[in-house]
């Protein structure tokens, strides 16, 4: 049987999509639910810097099937357990990514698992399933270990660093060997492809009426020169292997062996498209993940004790190993399930309905851009209680395992969960246990930590911390 066709090229001629989108909302006037359908240049800056109120919001007076416009564009929001049900699970079939909002990533990620659907999705996701089995990541985490104890080494009590910055630098070294096999400190490939894939990634930070500039010198053309040295790095490698000249058990190499049901191997177009994507969706998480992790810890003395006096009881002064990581410190785990309640990366996911729908008795319309939003359902009062408040006991094993579907999606759900989930939480977890049996962090005073949200959940400005040595 022949592979899975590939999927439609997209426009990103920013008239065309804008003129797209009106005749769309058009044809189904009427239709929308009820919410924010006006124009307003206000609302579009504040969904652009701090979209979490908005939503809240917008919850509170039109329930959790909602509208908002943003600039030109009118989306639907689901809110609340059950719409993230939906979308995620039970109704996933009626909603395609490439066409929502993902697509606006295909320019560098390319046809990955982020912005394609269907036979073409399904292929591509059982063939790479293999790197991400609990024995290859656990395979992976002493090199977490060697990497973050490097990154460690040039801390000193007393100083102040930007742990974003640091953990930013960390993550991307460890998806460089452990997703592409390439040396960081080798001065030509590796660190070239690390720093021209962060000049690629810099275009979706950017302010969006920058981002729909075109031409020499505008973000868009900075970002296609940044992605064509990167996919003659990658596009390289992947020659290279392909004579057999060098392999390694990195994810690059499993995805040159795999083949999907039908035998058919991945081209190298394709390899390097999942590649791309997934040093995307690993790096970016993870920095965002571990630096939310240690602000809230340093400004939460009492959790910081439990989970502190939980690794010195567990590892002393070891460092982990996959099976502490996985089931023997289970403070831990719900410290990062609070941390990703409270800062879920990933905090919108954009859909487009194919057909109509209802769901709490609202119309839906075929064609509309819908959203779920894991930042906005995860705090919600009627589903966790003081929603604002830094909380890991919410998630002890018995509590989480009352909570109802769709109540906690930080990683997606359903066909669709982030493939790189395991890989994701065991380097969260070694970076954090590392940092924590060496160092105290304090936060600076008078300073307060806003988050901005593009393209993930990230704290804006960095985040600047105190280093002390750690209390014994």
């Amino acid at each position: 049987m022949a592979a899975a066709s590939a999927p439609r090229a997209l426009t990103h001629n920013p008239a065309v999509r804008i003129a797209a989108d009106l005749r769309a909302e058009i044809a189904a006037r009427g239709t929308f639910p009820p919410g924010e359908t006006s124009f307003s240049a206000g609302r579009t800056h504040r969904m652009a810097t701090d979209p979490l109120p908005v939503l809240l919001e917008a919850y509170e007076r039109y329930g959790p099937v909602l509208s908002v416009r943003v600039l030109h564009r009118l989306q639907v929001f689901l809110l609340g357990p059950e719409a993230n049900h939906f979308v995620t699970v039970s109704g996933a079939e009626n909603f395609v990514w490439r066409e929502g909002g993902m697509g606006e990533l295909e320019p560098l990620l390319g046809d990955g698992l982020l912005t394609t659907d269907g036979a073409y999705h399904r292929r591509a996701r059982l063939a790479m399933l293999p790197a991400f089995h609990r024995d290859h990541v656990a395979g992976q985490v002493q090199m977490m270990v060697d990497e973050t104890e490097a990154a460690l080494s040039h801390w000193a009590p007393r100083s102040t660093i930007d742990v974003y910055a640091w953990a930013r630098q960390l993550a991307m070294r460890i998806a460089m060997r452990a997703l592409l096999g390439l040396d960081p400190d080798d001065g030509d490939t590796g660190a070239t492809a690390a720093r021209e894939f962060e000049r690629a990634l810099h275009f979706y930070g950017t302010e969006y009426p920058l981002r729909v500039l075109r031409g020499p010198g505008s973000p868009w053309w900075r970002m296609h020169r940044a992605r064509a040295v990167l996919d003659a790095i990658v596009l390289g490698e992947i020659e290279r292997r392909r004579r057999g000249d060098g392999e390694g058990d990195d994810v690059l190499s499993m995805l040159l062996g795999a083949a999907d049901e039908q035998g058919n191997p991945l081209s190298d177009r394709e390899v390097r498209d999942q590649a791309v994507t997934l040093l995307f969706a690993g790096h970016d998480t993870s920095t965002s993940t571990i630096s939310f992790l240690l602000h809230e810890l340093a400004g939460h003395p009492h959790e910081l004790a439990l989970l502190v006096a939980e690794q010195d009881e567990v590892l002393g002064s070891s460092p982990p190993g996959a099976a502490d990581l996985t089931g023997r410190m289970p403070r831990l785990e719900m410290v990062l399930d609070e941390v990703l309640r409270l800062y879920p990366p990933a905090w919108i996911g954009p859909r487009r309905s194919v057909t109509d729908f209802e769901l709490h008795g609202v119309h839906v319309p075929g064609g509309a851009f819908v959203n779920y939003c894991s930042w906005a359902s995860h705090r919600l009062p009627e589903v966790f209680s003081d929603p604002e408040s830094f909380s890991p006991d919410r998630f002890a094993p018995e509590r989480k395992a009352a909570l109802p579907k769709g109540a906690y999606v930080p990683f997606g759900g359903g066909s669709r969960t982030c493939i790189g989930m395991r890989f994701g939480q065991m380097e969260v977890k070694a970076v954090a246990t590392l940092v924590l049996q060496r160092f105290g962090l304090e936060l600076l005073p008078g300073r307060t930590m806003s988050v901005r949200q593009m393209p993930t959940l990230s704290p804006r400005g960095g985040l600047r911390m105190t280093v002390r040595e750690r209390a014994r």
